[in-house]
């Protein structure tokens, strides 16, 4: 008698031979993740420091993209995510900014606030107000969602909460954010009516603090950080309370005047206590553990925090990477004891990328500048009554757009394009303005490359301003230490872009692809549709015993 053992056997070559894979038809749990400020090139300016199992594991056993780029401005974390998991850019999605100008309603507003919501797990009111109902289209978790008639589940973690809420889309189970006056994980009522009772208990044991009691010192010795500029130098920003940004940080000490417990998001910590929440929901959730699908979208938003505040250069920013690659060994571990790299997928990219200090390549006589948009403001209002008489026109200057009153324009017996073209010519006037278009332009003209493309790619015309703003290169508004991003540059647009675990074949690929172009890949991979405004196309990743 032929015994079960021998005819597994057979069966399992057969269907070797037949070009199918052993592992399941689908991956039981995808993670996304998403470094916020994470140039490309910090992949490979640490390298030699990272561990065997962090970002080296991802780059040496999976598919990597190295040419994969933002193809919009501005950019900015809120649209960054909602791009990433949407597929499509703010011309389709419509989070044009973290913030934008609302001309009907004369007010500004944040991506993810909704005044009808209120907060789940604090007392902190406006924390919560949040939800993505500004975001006009589906993401790749509300397409798995839809697929499996809501059987799959899908959360969003993050420090910030456009980065959690954003990424899950809107019919995910849950996103959780941090409340910095608290401490605690936090919700909206969007998504349920209170806390489940395992994060109500994981809060009461106050994770943040466990990091703000101690101090922030170097993971390896200071005088080994060759990559960056010397711990103390002109160009990071102090924390108040402290006389030089210099190692070691008393967080204890800090924490009074550094926004209590929100000083956790300036420092790597932020990062740990994301991947820790992440690794507690993933097993309270019981996530990938049924018969579909589940996914996560993990942001680390600590690394924007600390660029923001140090610079690109900084032993600071330094030690966050080093910090968040040994955060990253710990969460792939514990995945594939979860899990099993088998059953596991993984992308990592990032929302943008960062400018290095103007300030410091200035001083190493690289052009480059400081915008200072009250002095902009100031010429365009005076070119703007030149020509129609009026003072109030000028609504607001923002995210490198002017808002215009164009009823008054029209009232005052002006035309609203003619308007626009003179400010954006004339603003080309003004030193480092680099280039200038008009919502006219963008809403009757085609672009396929170049800045023009970029702007009309970023432009969604009821939440867009009506002269756009394209600065030169090295040109930021910003203080004179730290830095910031928003630009059509490199080094905001090009990003890291890995794959990795289930049916990932090892490689890479020097190709040119767009951030739009993750969501569709996923989209591929899982056999589902596409987000319902997806303008990207799958990324040909070579895949094990694929069809």
């Amino acid at each position: 008698m032929i015994s079960r053992t021998f005819l597994i056997l057979i069966s399992l070559l057969f269907l070797s031979k037949m070009g199918i894979s052993q592992s399941s038809a689908k991956p039981k749990l995808i993670i996304g993740i998403v470094v916020d400020q994470m140039r490309f090139d910090y992949l490979y300016k640490y390298w030699d420091r990272y561990c065997d199992d962090g970002f080296r594991k991802l780059v040496n056993e999976g598919y990597q993209c190295k040419n994969l780029q933002y193809n919009y401005v501005p950019t900015y974390t809120g649209p960054g995510h909602t791009s990433i998991y949407t597929g499509t850019t703010p011309e389709r999605h419509g989070i044009v900014s973290n913030d934008w100008f609302e001309i009907k309603s004369q007010e500004s507003v944040y991506c993810s606030e909704d005044k009808t919501a209120y907060t789940v797990g604090s007392e902190t009111a406006g924390v919560g107000r949040m939800s993505p109902i500004n975001m006009l289209s589906t993401t790749i978790g509300d397409e798995l969602r839809v697929a499996t008639n809501l059987r799959s589940r899908v959360f969003g973690v993050a420090l910030k909460d456009r980065a959690s809420i954003l990424p899950a889309g809107h019919i995910a189970n849950a996103a959780y954010w941090f409340d910095s006056k608290t401490g605690n994980w936090v919700s909206s009522s969007y998504y349920m009516n209170k806390l489940p009772d395992w994060l109500t208990k994981y809060n009461q044991s106050q994770p943040a603090m466990k990091y703000l009691k101690g101090n922030w010192e170097t993971l390896y010795d200071i005088n080994s950080y060759a990559s960056s500029k010397p711990d103390s130098n002109a160009y990071e920003r102090l924390f108040k309370g402290k006389t030089s940004a210099t190692f070691p940080y008393n967080l204890s000490e800090l924490m009074p005047l550094n926004d209590g417990q929100g000083l956790i998001r300036s420092t790597p910590f932020g990062n740990t206590i994301t991947r820790e929440l992440a690794e507690e929901l993933i097993k309270q959730e019981r996530l990938g553990k049924g018969n579909f699908s589940d996914m996560l979208c993990i942001s680390f938003s600590s690394t924007d925090y600390v660029g923001h505040h140090f610079g690109t250069d900084a032993i600071e920013t330094e030690d966050t990477y080093l910090r968040l690659d040994a955060d990253l060994a710990k969460l792939l571990k514990f995945l594939n004891e979860w899990v099993g790299d088998e059953n596991l997928l993984v992308f990592l990219t990032a929302d943008h990328g960062g400018a290095t200090v103007p300030s410091y390549l200035m001083d190493l006589k690289v052009p480059g500048g400081y915008m200072n948009y009250s002095i902009v403001t100031e010429k365009a209002e005076a070119w703007i009554k030149e020509y129609c008489g009026l003072d109030s026109v000028l609504l607001k200057l923002t995210n490198d757009q002017i808002y215009l009153d164009e009823k008054s324009v029209i009232k005052a017996g002006k035309n609203p394009k003619e308007l626009q073209q003179l400010l954006a010519d004339s603003l080309l006037l003004l030193d480092g303005i680099h280039y200038t278009s008009t919502a006219t332009k963008m809403t009757n003209e085609e672009y396929t490359r170049g800045t023009k493309m970029l702007m009309q790619k970023g432009f969604y015309a009821k939440r867009s301003g009506q002269v756009l703003i394209s600065m030169e290169p090295n040109w930021i508004e910003y203080a004179k230490t730290g830095t910031t991003h928003g630009s059509a540059y490199s080094y905001d647009t090009r990003v890291p872009m890995l794959w990795y675990g289930w049916k990932i074949n090892h490689g890479s690929t020097a190709d040119s692809y767009f951030i739009d172009d993750i969501a569709p890949t996923l989209s591929w991979l899982l056999n589902i549709p596409f987000p319902n405004a997806c303008s990207g196309n799958p990324i040909r990743i070579p895949l094990k015993n694929y069809e």
